[in-house]
């Protein structure tokens, strides 16, 4: 295959690409026969690699239609999408879901020092571009692409063409956040610097049950989830668990009226419209998990996970009324127990919070890639990252450690 036969476009819609094209490049069906393991792959001469295949909602063309579509991800709010398409004899061979941003809110990888200071040095730092699922701190794939073409090519195709992108489009740089880690180090060599943040994922060690995961913790933190349990319900609360039809208007209405309320103490104005959780209910209901809490026929509180094959993604919360431990029962042990019942491997609980690790979530790297037109501003980004990227694995050692799992001196 040759490389003249690859071109690049940006297009400034997901409405511009058949659902049928994004969709077989974002979650394609893979190798039948398996795929190596994706770390080996990746360091076989920089090869741009996948993992065994597996689906992931963020991804899909239903949920970024939903966030252009709804007005929630808009040139008006800032999120310009410049989305780049690979197409090889004319069929769309890969995709980079990518946005033209004047701001660096919604992201949850942290830039504002960086625009800070090339700012006070004289430079303009945005527009920059945004490679992301937006207002989503959810790891998944960000190169989309299809299967039986070459992986490689098609994929230094796209880094390349995300830097021409950059230069077309005067912005100061390309930001990939919330790669893989194979991703992300494949774009670091092809010229991005790699950046390291932390999560906390809770992870299935086969567990049979809810009591099984409580059984693999240490006798205090055992107490305390199960006290925790009890007061987040002692109200008279229930908790209900909504997916597919179940989610009605209704509850899409009360919904959105907690993340409303948690939204503007947290963060002054929302992200996300109305319309976008009716356009989710739509087109991805099976893949939507509300878990909502009720005391007195009334909706007091709940929070929305998103369902991949081996994935449970927990994203937003909110409440309208307060009780103890509420949250860590709707948006942790519920998620916990959907889990195990589901056989998925993984909780990802959203960004930050080390009060999770409490409740089992454990640290997690996640990895960003980050193109920077300016040399000067690169070299002085690239000094910061060796630094932060060593504490991080600092601190994910030391908060490993002081863990709640049972350790081998620990009683039955």
């Amino acid at each position: 295959m040759a490389s003249s036969e690859i071109t690049l476009e940006a297009v400034p819609s997901v409405s511009d690409i058949k659902a049928a094209d994004w969709n077989a490049c974002a979650n394609p069906a893979g190798d039948p026969n398996g795929l190596e393991n994706l770390d080996t792959l990746a360091a076989r001469n920089g090869s741009c690699a996948v993992s065994k295949p597996t689906y992931n909602p963020f991804v899909s063309h239903g949920f970024f239609t939903a966030a252009e579509a709804s007005g929630s991800a808009c040139a008006r709010t800032g999120w310009g999408a410049r989305h780049l398409l690979a197409r090889l004899n004319g069929e769309i061979v890969g995709i980079v879901p990518c946005y033209l941003k004047t701001h660096s809110q919604g992201e949850y990888v942290f830039d504002r020092g960086w625009a800070d200071a090339y700012e006070r040095a004289g430079g303009r730092y945005y527009p920059k571009l945004q490679v992301s699922v937006p207002f989503t701190p959810a790891t998944g794939p960000r190169l989309l692409i299809r299967e039986g073409v070459n992986r490689e090519q098609i994929g230094s195709a796209l880094a390349r063409g995300l830097m021409a992108l950059c230069n077309a489009t005067n912005a100061s740089s390309v930001h990939v956040t919330f790669a893989r880690e194979a991703e992300a180090k494949f774009l670091g060599q092809h010229g991005f610097l790699l950046r390291n943040d932390q999560q906390f994922h809770w992870h299935n060690e086969a567990y049979g049950s809810f009591e099984d995961f409580l059984n693999s913790l240490n006798s205090r933190h055992r107490k305390a989830i199960r006290r925790e349990r009890r007061e987040a319900v002692a109200a008279g609360v229930t908790i209900h668990r909504l997916t597919g039809a179940d989610i009605t208007e209704d509850a899409w209405d009360a919904f959105f009226a907690f993340y409303m309320e948690t939204g503007s103490r947290k963060w002054g104005r929302p992200y996300l419209t109305r319309k976008f959780f009716s356009l989710i209910g739509e087109s991805m209901s099976r893949d939507v998990l509300l878990v909502m809490a009720k005391r007195n026929g009334r909706w007091v509180a709940g929070a929305i996970n998103f369902i991949g094959s081996d994935t449970l993604f927990g994203r937003n919360w909110g409440a309208v009324e307060h009780h103890p431990f509420l949250h860590f029962e709707v948006c942790y042990y519920q998620a916990i127990d959907f889990a195990i019942e589901r056989g998925l491997k993984v909780v990802e609980a959203g960004a930050q919070g080390e009060h999770k690790l409490a409740r089992g979530y454990l640290p997690q790297t996640t990895y960003s890639a980050h193109f920077i037109a300016d040399p000067d501003l690169r070299r002085a980004i690239a000094d910061y990252l060796k630094r932060e990227r060593a504490y991080v694995a600092e601190v994910g050692r030391e908060l490993t450690e002081a863990g709640p799992f049972r350790k081998a001196a620990d009683e039955a």
